[in-house]
């Protein structure tokens, strides 16, 4: 992944910027050249993300996902999420755990249910 990045930043992101000026934006419109601010790039990975998947993915959801899968899955290490998403209240964090936690029991009644229909 990183020789992309540095592909990037060291041939891509000057071409967009139209010029060699110093700046520490990363990521540049190809339609003006100016760096792109929160809200374009949101919007950039929702219509990407539509177009790829069929759905509508904002970073946001990413960000929900992102927790939630840390929940999941790194269950034994309790602020995973947090130091991921840089998480400053703990009731954010929380909130993703006790999502994941509901999933997981769904889930484990789903098993039950099945072994008792296929008894």
């Amino acid at each position: 992944m990183k020789p992309y990045i540095n592909d990037y930043l060291s041939q891509s992101r000057p071409v967009l910027l139209r010029s060699n000026a110093p700046n520490n934006a990363v990521w540049i419109s190809s339609t003006t050249g100016a760096p792109m601010t929160k809200k374009p790039i949101g919007t950039l990975v929702s219509q990407i993300t539509y177009k790829t998947l069929g759905v509508d993915v904002s970073p946001d959801l990413f960000r929900t996902a992102a927790a939630s899968a840390a929940a999941t899955y790194g269950g034994s290490t309790p602020h995973l999420a947090s130091a991921l998403l840089n998480h400053t209240d703990p009731r954010i964090t929380e909130e993703h755990y006790n999502r994941a936690t509901s999933i997981g029991a769904a889930q484990t009644y789903t098993d039950i249910v099945r072994r008792f229909q296929s008894t």
